[in-house]
């Protein structure tokens, strides 16, 4: 006879829950149950029968272990010759089932919180095995960063942040492997001219910061500045990140590689070492808590990458807040330049209201705009001014030096 209904649902109801639970079932004895169902129920079938069902349960095993659902994978058998299943009769069930649901629902009146623990398809207490740790749960990005080594291990990564200053003996040591990675990077993949990448662009690209190298008691151990992450495969340079630590987050500026290193992404790699560092670094303090990528240019493959890590936000160009990059790329699909904050009435709320207070520089004095604005007389200048007030905005153009010559 076919296979009754009651054990077809059991057999799914069982793969169901185990699926639910992600305990790993020891598939044989099942097999075992049905053959003998099978052997039991009639020697003239087909030789076949028993080998659909056997290839059946073999698909059920292997769609377990794929972590798919299983619960709607069904064992079906093919009717004998001459027979089929009458359905007016109520379905017959097996001793042997009865007998495994009576110990199922026995061990869990004993245990109530069986089902949560894992309950074994084989009716073994559950107390005896630990629920299997999930196998397909994605891994945080400070586990496949930090994943530790065998001893053995073929070949040895190391990660160096080193303070962009030539009076610090790690830099030094390291300036000139650094800057021939730095130029066989910039003739293969940007295909430029060699004698454009002498040390004196480089220092001036890379090297030279604006930025004041500061230790403060509630600053991260390594301090504010201009950094080289370097990072070193089995004693050689095989990529640099230049990045700057300040107060509120970590900003990436540049990063150059050896092109015979493409194969491992070093580009994605280091972003993501990256990511991890400003996690690390927010640990010790707390208002640093920002990873800047720069400036995101959507129809530059070279700059479209940064669209790839998520949560990220734009910055709208007109009314300087931080949009969620999801909202912002159907309009960019549409135009190049766009604003990204949807509400209409919105402004720069920092925007330069009073031009009069910015602050310039002129002929070795500080004094504010207005003042300096009686001693000229050249139309186009208050222009130049202006442009450079509506870019800063209000407050930097009063903590920031305006140099007029």
């Amino acid at each position: 006879e076919p296979m009754d209904s009651t054990m077809d649902d059991a057999v799914a109801g069982d793969f169901a829950l185990i699926n639910k639970l992600d305990i790993q079932c020891d598939l044989k004895t099942l097999s075992d149950d049905v053959k003998e169902s099978l052997e039991s129920e009639g020697k003239n079938s087909k030789k076949e029968e028993p080998q659909e069902l056997l290839q059946s349960q073999d698909f059920i095993g292997e769609k377990l272990g794929s972590g798919e659902p299983s619960h709607s994978v069904k064992v079906h058998t093919v009717p004998k010759p001459g027979k089929g299943a009458d359905l007016s009769k109520p379905p017959c069930r097996k001793a042997k089932e009865i007998r495994k649901e009576r110990k199922r629902l026995k061990l869990m009146q004993q245990n109530p919180a069986g089902e949560l623990e894992g309950f074994q398809a084989q009716g073994h207490p559950p107390s005896l095995f630990a629920p299997k740790a999930k196998s397909n749960q994605p891994k945080s990005l400070e586990d496949l960063i930090f994943e530790s080594l065998p001893e053995n291990a073929s070949h040895k990564l190391e990660v160096r942040l080193v303070p962009v200053s030539f009076e610090d003996p790690e830099f030094k040591s390291s300036f000139s492997q650094s800057f021939s990675l730095y130029v066989k990077y910039q003739v293969a993949i940007h295909q430029d001219p060699p004698d454009e990448c002498g040390k004196t662009e480089f220092t001036r690209f890379l090297c030279s910061s604006p930025l004041e190298a500061e230790t403060p008691p509630n600053g991260p151990d390594c301090g504010y500045g201009s950094f080289h992450q370097q990072y070193w495969l089995d004693g050689k340079i095989i990529a640099v990140g230049v990045i700057d630590i300040l107060p509120n987050c970590v900003s990436s500026v540049y990063l150059y590689y050896d092109p015979d290193y493409s194969f491992l992404s070093l580009g994605v790699y280091s972003a993501l070492r990256e990511i991890a560092f400003t996690r690390q670094l927010h640990e010790k303090t707390s208002q640093l808590s920002y990873y800047y990528m720069g400036f995101y240019i959507h129809s530059c493959p070279k700059m479209k990458y940064k669209g790839q890590y998520r949560p990220s936000d734009l910055l709208c160009p007109e009314t300087y807040v931080w949009v969620p990059i999801e909202q912002c790329l159907p309009s960019l699909e549409n135009s190049k330049y766009c604003r990204f904050n949807q509400d209409p009435e919105a402004v720069d709320e920092d925007r330069s209201t009073e031009p009069d207070r910015l602050q310039v520089f002129h002929k070795r004095a500080i004094m504010p705009y207005g003042v300096y604005k009686k001693q000229q007389k050249d139309p186009s200048e208050e222009a130049a001014v202006l442009q450079y007030a509506s870019l800063v905005g209000q407050k930097c153009s009063e903590r920031m030096l305006l140099f007029r010559n």
